[in-house]
C-alpha cells in the first residue's frame, strides 16, 4: 500500500466514482488532487512507491479515521503480514509479529527517532496512543543495513502529523464501550518559512477483566487504563533548501493488570520521543540530514509481587548524505552512534552500551531496471563489530507490473534481560542472525492491485529459554537465556485490491510456516494462515464498510502443547458527513461477539461499539 504525503481525511461529498476519475488511493475513498505516492521507510529517503523494492504498506491517515478505533494495535491486527498478542484489553502489555518474526525482532521508530524497551526488547505498543498518529509504514524483510540491530522481520515508522498552509483547528470526542472515552484536539498550518503542527488528547476506559476465570491469578477487578498524550512538530526554512526543525511524542499510561487475585495490580508507563533535525542541500546534488533523538521507555508496577521498574533511554545521532548520481541513481552515506541506557530495580541490570555503524547504500535505476543494494557495519561496545548487506533488483514490464527480488542479512541485540537479568540472563550471549531471500510480483493500474510475495527467513543463534545453560546450574535453577535455536520464518503474503464503482474490495492473505527447526515446533503464538477481508460503499455523505479478520489456531508456548483456537471476527464502520467540516463516525467490532484468544486465558473484547463526532481533518 502506499500514501501520498500531502493528503488528509475528507468526508466524501460526492459520488466515488468522481474521485476515481481523478485518483486511485487503496486506502481512501478521495484526495484533495492527484499526487505521485511515496514511501520513506525503506530506504531512509522519498521514494515512489512504483520504485520501492522492499514489500511494504502504508496505513494512512483516511485509514486511521475511518477505522474509528482508539488502539494502534487494532488498526495492526487489520493489516497484511502483521499478527498481534495482548494479555487482555486496550492498555495491557502488547506485541507486534511482522511475518511472524518476535516482538523483540521489529524496529519501531517515530518520526525517524527510534523507540522501545532495552530490557524486555521490542516497542512497548499499548503505550503507543492512536490519536498522534498521521499515519504508519510497514516495511517488511531485514532492514539492519538501514537501521542496525533488531530490524529482523521488519521497521515499522510512525509519523506524527505536519503542518502547512493556514491554520486548521481538528477535534474530536467519542465514548464507547466499558465507559471508554476519547477527546483530542489539534492546530496545524504554516506561512513565512514556519510549519507547525501540535496535537494533545485524553484516553481512558474502566475496560474489563485481563485474566479469565480459570488462570491462576484471576483477579475479577476491570483493568482500565488511562492515557494522557500530547505530539508536535516545529520547523524553519532557513533558505532554500535549508531547514531546521524538532519534533515530539509523549505519553503516559496508567494501567492495570491482573498478577494477584486480591491486590489491584497496577502499572505506570511512559513512550516518549523527541528529535532535532537540520536538512541542508549542500549542492544541487547532495542532500545532508543531521538528526539527534532521544527516546524514553519508562514502566513502575506496582503489583502483588513488589515495587518494580524498568527505564530506558536512547540516544541517537545520525548523519545522512544522499548523492544524486547520473540523474536517476542515489548514494548514500550514512554515520550514526547510539547510546542505550538502563535504570531498574533489578541493580544487576541497571547498565549502559554505545553503538557506532556506517553504512554504504546505491540506488539505480536504468530504464525499466530498479536495483539496491547496501552494507552496513555496527561496532557495539558490549558484543563487538557485526557486518550486513542487502541485494535488490526489480524489473518493470510496464506501467502496471513488476517483479523484484531480494537478499538481506540482520541481526537481533541481545536485550539487557538476556545478558543481565538475576538467574536468567547470561552475559556473554551474542546476536541472533537472521538471512533472508525473498521474491515478489506487484500490479496496479489504478483501479485493480494485487501483490504476491515469497519469502524465508533463517535465523540462527535463537536466544530462548533453557536449561542447557553455559555455567553451574545452581546459578539457573530456573533456566536461563541461551544462544541454542535455530528457526525458519518461510510463507507467502497475498493482498489484492479493487475500486468498483462506489465500492472499493480488499483482501489479504497469509501462509506462514513458522518452525523451531531445533525443536520441530511451531514457534509460539504464530498461526499458519491469517487473512483479511473488506468492502467499503461510499455515496454523497455517507461511507460505511465491513471487514472480516480471520486466523488459524497457534500454540501458546514453545513446546506446543497449549493450544490456541482459530477465530474469525466480523466488524462494521461508518461515517457520515453533517457538514463540510463536522462529521460522526462508529465502529461496531466483533460484532457476533466470538470468544477467543490471543495468549491463554487472557480475555479479549467481545461485541463493542465506538461513536463519535469530528471537526476538520483528523
Amino acid at each position: 500500500m502506499t500514501f501520498s504525503v500531502s493528503r488528509r481525511f475528507r468526508p466524501v461529498r460526492a459520488p466515488l466514482s468522481a474521485a476515481l476519475a481523478a485518483v486511485f488511493s487503496f486506502n481512501a475513498f478521495a484526495q484533495d488532487k492527484p499526487l505521485e505516492p511515496v514511501v520513506v521507510t525503506a530506504n531512509r529517503v522519498p521514494q515512489l512507491a512504483t520504485e520501492v523494492l522492499n514489500d511494504n504498506l502504508v496505513i494512512s491517515s483516511e485509514e486511521i479515521a475511518r477505522s474509528g478505533g482508539t488502539s494502534l494495535v487494532d488498526v495492526l491486527q487489520r493489516q497484511r503480514g502483521l499478527e498481534i498478542v495482548r494479555n487482555g484489553g486496550p492498555g495491557t502489555q502488547s506485541s507486534v509479529l511482522i511475518r511472524g518474526a518476535d516482538n523483540r525482532q521489529t524496529v519501531v521508530l517515530v518520526d525517524g527517532v527510534r523507540i522501545g524497551s532495552a530490557t524486555s526488547g521490542g516497542a512497548s505498543w499499548n503505550a503507543i496512543p492512536l490519536s498522534q498518529i498521521d499515519r504508519v509504514e510497514v516495511v517488511y524483510g531485514p532492514l539492519s543495513t538501514m537501521y542496525g540491530a533488531d530490524a529482523v522481520g521488519g521497521v515499522i515508522q510512525i509519523f506524527t502529523r505536519q503542518g502547512e498552509g493556514p491554520p486548521a483547528l481538528s477535534a474530536s470526542a467519542g465514548f464507547g464501550s466499558w465507559d471508554t472515552r476519547n477527546v483530542e484536539a489539534g492546530i496545524s498550518g504554516g506561512a513565512g518559512g514556519w510549519r507547525y503542527a501540535l496535537r494533545a488528547a485524553h484516553e481512558e476506559s474502566d475496560s474489563f477483566s485481563a485474566l479469565k476465570p480459570r488462570a491462576s491469578s484471576y483477579n475479577p477487578d476491570r483493568d482500565g487504563y488511562d492515557s494522557k498524550s500530547a505530539s508536535g512538530r516545529l520547523s524553519y526554512e532557513l533558505s532554500a533548501g535549508h531547514e531546521l526543525g524538532a519534533t515530539f511524542l509523549h505519553n503516559r499510561l496508567e494501567s492495570r493488570f491482573d498478577s494477584g487475585r486480591t491486590y489491584d495490580d497496577r502499572s505506570d508507563s511512559k513512550v516518549a520521543a523527541y528529535g532535532m533535525f537540520l536538512k541542508n542541500r549542500i549542492l544541487p546534488n547532495w542532500h545532508s540530514t543531521v538528526q539527534f533523538g532521544r527516546s524514553y521507555d519508562t514502566s513502575d508496577s506496582d503489583a502483588v509481587f513488589g515495587r518494580t521498574s524498568y527505564d530506558t533511554v536512547q540516544d541517537t545521532l545520525s548523519w545522512q548524505n544522499n548523492f544524486t548520481l547520473f540523474g536517476t541513481d542515489v548514494l548514500q552515506v550514512i554515520a550514526e552512534r547510539r547510546e542505550e541506557e538502563v535504570e531498574s530495580s533489578e541493580a544487576a541490570v541497571s547498565r549502559d552500551r554505545s553503538n557506532n555503524a556506517i553504512a554504504l547504500a546505491y540506488q539505480l535505476r536504468r530504464g525499466a531496471h530498479l536495483a539496491a543494494a547496501s552494507v552496513r557495519n555496527d561496532d557495539n561496545s558490549q558484543f563487538g563489530s557485526h557486518t550486513t548487506g542487502s541485494l535488490s533488483y526489480g524489473y518493470k514490464f510496464n506501467r502496471a507490473w513488476r517483479a523484484s527480488a531480494s537478499m538481506g542479512t540482520s541481526f537481533r541485540a541481545p536485550t539487557f534481560n538476556e545478558l543481565y537479568f538475576p538467574g536468567y540472563g547470561v552475559p556473554t550471549n551474542q546476536p541472533e542472525k537472521g538471512r533472508n531471500t525473498e521474491a515478489g510480483v506487484h500490479y496496479d493500474d489504478g483501479k485493480y492491485r494485487l501483490n504476491a510475495t515469497y519469502f524465508r527467513n533463517r535465523l540462527s543463534d535463537l536466544l530462548v529459554s533453557t536449561r542447557t545453560c553455559p555455567v553451574t546450574p545452581a546459578s539457573f535453577p530456573f533456566g536461563c537465556a541461551y544462544n541454542v535455536n535455530r528457526a525458519v520464518l518461510e510463507g507467502v503474503s497475498l493482498g489484492a485490491g479493487a475500486a468498483l464503482g462506489n465500492f472499493r474490495l480488499s483482501g489479504t492473505l497469509d501462509f506462514l510456516d513458522p518452525r523451531d527447526e531445533t525443536t520441530g515446533n511451531r514457534l509460539a503464538r504464530r498461526a499458519r494462515k491469517h487473512g483479511t477481508l473488506g468492502i467499503d460503499y461510499g455515496a454523497g455523505p455517507l461511507t460505511t464498510g465491513a471487514e472480516v479478520i480471520f486466523s488459524g489456531d497457534r500454540y501458546d508456548d514453545a513446546a506446543n502443547r497449549n493450544q490456541l483456537g482459530g477465530y474469525g471476527l466480523l466488524n462494521l464502520h461508518a461515517t457520515y458527513a453533517l457538514t463540510k467540516e463536522w462529521s460522526l463516525f462508529g465502529r461496531w467490532n466483533n460484532v457476533f461477539d466470538k470468544d477467543y484468544e490471543l495468549a491463554r486465558n487472557y480475555n479479549t473484547a467481545g461485541s463493542s461499539f465506538f461513536v463519535g463526532v469530528r471537526y476538520g481533518a483528523r
